[in-house]
């Protein structure tokens, strides 16, 4: 086993990241530093939680790709970096963290810095910190965050005093000539850590300005951060973090206690299945890996957040997006007919261990509290599309395609209205992805029995990826718009139907949304009423004008069915062990979301578990 090494930065620039190291939390000293410093780490004071990094580490920048970072950098973690609000997905309520949240409307979106919000090297997070990471896209093409231009015109910085303090005001101005969304300023202000700017503008005078070069940078060796906690050590079995006792929110945000563990631990294993042994064993405390049967390891001190199916909170909606530029894919009566054939019944019940809800029509999530009260039960009854295999095939023979059998009487192939012979459809997905297989599996006997000619198509995750904006394929399964953000349910239906940047498939055009080319601005059948739901959508704010926009726009997805929805699942998978921790939120004791106590707001739980002694 190789051991936990720290590694440096291996560039001359070194000392620029080194500007601070952390101070000596006293509290740890107590409770098992030196354990730590033997390379082991006490039981009762150290949290592993799993399911976020899959291979080794090769970075901590938080600059970088959020591909290429690892944990806890990546993502909507806040261990280490922090955005300046949580987004509460049980509550649809903002939580105040670097800042608060002021005001919300068409024109800005206001928000105050926390006076006593510090990096770990003792300077105070200012504006400058927040508006070097928001406009770094105006400034270097291929910063990560370069899409928050498309939204925000500007950051307008005041002073006013609140609470007997002076604080700094942040407006971000709605783009009116832009995008003019600031639903989506709302999901940024949530999911954008803020970095140090005194540390990375020296790090970007140090390298000529090339922001390209500072990404290379591991950003390993006692960065600073603003979260409870700072990266201990790494290799390639696990990563390591360890808390802060001068963390700032400790007194400003929970009372003056500490988070409960001393360190926290993700081990790096390489699938599903080791994880899951790992929970059960207990060498793992929670994990939002894909665990099948999850009632069957109960026995093993695992639990969910709710005791009977489907044991998650819906969040995700997992779908088969359809390549809608090619035959027979062009033809709605074809997708239909597609939804029509396919069992969703024994998707919950065989591929995803009845996890989710019954599915409705539509891309509204209907068992989801946040986006219940926009789903219109008579517009999907009248309207939707579920499983009727004599649906199916009466939808395929009306859209002009005809189903050839061989002698034994299983689907040989299918021909268009002209007789001429089509082509077998593929479904792309990941190999190793062990629900969506299952799923995609009893797709594809649904399909064939209704007399479509449609087979598994497996691949690996690195052609899996660039397929998605590429075009390049029939259908696929996706999940878009996979966390409970504040734009929701906008976001899902942007991310399936917007025309905003349409482009045809080939010459290396690549789309971020409508992968599957629904609905183009150049085809005679081009519905603008799509793209100016979408544009009106995020600044309505009279409640029965925004429900009478979804429901239309809902309407419009399901008769022209440009993807599939399958089944619904949560944003994460949240079990956890409790033979080592308790405490943990759940239905029960719901005093935080269905999160690990990594992510957005569920990291508060951190303050709140307790150790079994």
């Amino acid at each position: 086993m190789r051991g936990m090494n720290k590694f440096g930065i291996s560039l001359a620039i070194t000392g620029l990241v080194l500007l601070a190291g952390c101070k000596d939390d006293k509290q740890a000293q107590t409770q098992g530093q030196d354990d730590s410093a033997a390379g082991g780490f006490p039981r009762g004071k150290s949290l592993y939680l799993a399911g976020s990094q899959w291979g080794d580490p090769s970075t901590f920048n938080p600059l970088a790709e959020s591909w290429q970072a690892a944990w806890p950098v990546s993502d909507r973690f806040n261990l280490m970096y922090e955005p300046l609000i949580n987004y509460n997905s049980q509550t649809g309520k903002f939580e105040p963290l670097l800042g608060t949240l002021v005001l919300s409307d068409a024109d800005s979106i206001v928000v105050d810095i926390n006076p006593t919000a510090k990096w770990s090297d003792g300077k105070p997070v200012v504006s400058t910190d927040v508006k070097f990471i928001f406009e770094l896209g105006r400034r270097f093409k291929g910063a990560a965050t370069g899409f928050a231009i498309e939204f925000i015109s500007g950051i307008n910085v005041d002073t006013v005093e609140a609470n007997g303090a002076k604080v700094e005001r942040l407006s971000f101005l709605v783009d009116k000539k832009g995008r003019n969304n600031p639903l989506v300023i709302l999901d940024l202000l949530q999911a954008i850590r803020i970095v140090p700017s005194h540390v990375f503008e020296a790090l970007l005078t140090a390298n000529k300005n090339d922001l390209a070069e500072v990404q290379k940078l591991k950003i390993d060796s006692v960065p600073v951060v603003s979260g409870p906690y700072q990266l201990d050590s790494y290799s390639n079995e696990k990563i390591v973090i360890k808390r802060r006792a001068d963390y700032w929110g400790n007194a400003s945000l929970h009372q003056g206690k500490l988070p409960v563990p001393l360190f926290v631990i993700h081990p790096i294993y390489k699938s599903n299945d080791h994880f899951a042994i790992a929970l059960q064993k207990g060498d793992i405390d929670a994990s939002q890996t894909f665990i099948p049967r999850i009632w069957l390891k109960k026995k093993d001190k695992v639990q969910t957040w709710m005791d009977q199916a489907p044991y998650f909170v819906s969040g995700a909606m997992p779908i088969l997006l359809i390549n809608t530029t090619k035959a027979p894919l062009n033809s709605k009566l074809f997708r239909r007919a597609m939804a029509a054939a396919i069992s969703y019944s024994s998707i919950k019940e065989l591929a995803v261990s009845g996890y989710s809800p019954d599915i409705q029509p539509g891309l509204i999530m209907a068992s989801s509290p946040l986006e219940s009260k926009y789903f219109v039960a008579e517009d999907a009854k009248a309207r939707g599309v579920l499983f009727n295999l004599d649906s199916a095939k009466a939808l395929v023979a009306a859209a002009g395609v005809k189903s050839v059998f061989k002698a034994d009487g299983t689907l040989d192939y299918m021909t268009d209205k002209a007789g001429k012979k089509l082509p077998t459809l593929t479904i792309k997905a990941p190999a190793g992805w062990s629900d969506w297989e299952a799923t995609v599996t009893i797709a594809v006997k649904g399909l064939r029995e209704a007399g479509i000619d449609v087979r598994e198509g497996f691949v690996d995750a690195g052609l899996y990826w660039p397929a998605l904006p590429a075009g390049d394929f029939d259908l696929i399964m996706h999940k878009p718009a996979s966390a409970v953000t504040p734009s929701l349910p906008w976001s899902r239906f942007d991310a399936v139907m917007s025309s905003r940047n349409w482009k045809p498939i080939g010459g290396g055009s690549s789309m971020n949304e409508n992968q599957g080319r629904y609905n183009s601005p150049k085809s005679k059948e081009y519905n603008s009423k799509v793209d100016s739901l979408l544009k009106v959508i995020p600044i309505t704010a009279d409640e029965v004008a925004l429900k009478a926009a979804y429901a239309e726009l809902n309407r419009i997805f399901m008769d022209d069915q440009p993807a599939i929805p399958l089944c619904y699942l949560p944003e994460q998978f949240y079990e956890f062990s409790v033979a080592h921790w308790t405490n943990w939120p759940s239905e029960k004791n719901p005093y935080g979301p269905a999160q690990l106590p990594m992510v957005s707001a569920g990291t508060n739980s951190l303050w709140q578990l307790q150790p079994v002694q």
